[in-house]
């Protein structure tokens, strides 16, 4: 639960920190308070589709609220969260970097909505995979490729992507995203770079990494996701227990 998070952060800030040169001031700490929320939400919906159907002995020998399983599988990712918030921590000490402690309520904020959406989901794919068995591999596909890119994890939405959409009046369609938000706030708390900072790249020229927003907007984006989160969990619970009777027998 350690070592994948860091392995991967190193070969990602390899290829996009020196190689690609993404110009960003410790780009490792920007790419992992991405990557640290990411991984939690993708790692529980993965866990909470299959779940149902890896325990299906269970599922049909003894009664019990079903959706338990899910909820589980999301909170052991969470375990592997607490973990790698530990190797976060340890890249800040040697990186000599510290979070806005001002602004660190922003954390839940964006956290509680991450796990809302994530438990909607993998109640919502656990149920549909018991009938339809390649839910599991789309899944897996679309959030672990598709959606990944969909976020500004490795890039950065105010230096690459906020121009861009914004001159064919696309900034909407990027934020429909509901993890974009989310990351976006726990990289205003960790990565901590609210004003424009001279860039790693040659001839060093001041650059914005993060957009100049107030703790207000954050808090507001991130109300709106919890709020979308709120409905699908619900949707979820209801195509849950309608599709949870007939288990056993497809089982």
């Amino acid at each position: 639960s350690m070592a994948s998070p860091a392995l991967t952060l190193l070969v990602l800030t390899i290829v996009f920190g020196s190689i690609l040169k993404s110009g960003m001031p410790t780009f490792a700490i920007f790419l992992f308070s991405g990557l640290l929320l990411w991984n939690f939400f993708q790692t529980g919906v993965m866990a909470a589709t299959g779940v149902i159907v890896n325990n299906a002995g269970l599922v049909k020998k003894v009664s019990f609220p079903r959706e338990i399983l899910a909820l589980a599988s999301i909170g052991s990712a969470g375990v592997f969260f607490f973990f790698q918030s530990i190797v976060l921590v340890i890249f800040m000490v040697v990186l000599r970097t510290s979070p806005a402690w001002s602004e660190i309520y922003l954390f839940p904020a964006a956290l509680i909505p991450a796990i809302v959406l994530a438990c909607a989901l993998g109640i919502f794919f656990a149920a549909v995979n018991v009938y339809m068995r390649d839910t599991q591999h789309l899944v897996t596909v679309l959030v672990a490729a598709a959606w990944f890119w969909g976020c500004p994890i490795v890039y950065s939405y105010q230096l690459q992507v906020a121009p861009i959409l914004r001159a064919h009046h696309l900034t909407w369609l990027f934020f429909a995203n509901p993890m974009t938000p989310l990351i976006m706030t726990f990289q205003r708390v960790i990565y901590n770079r609210p004003g424009t900072v001279p860039s790693t790249a040659p001839p060093h020229p001041l650059i914005q990494v993060l957009p100049p927003w107030s703790a207000t907007t954050y808090l507001w984006a991130d109300g709106v996701v919890l709020a979308a989160a709120l409905v699908l969990f619900y949707v979820a619970m209801v195509v849950f227990g309608r599709l949870a009777g007939n288990f056993a027998e497809e089982l």
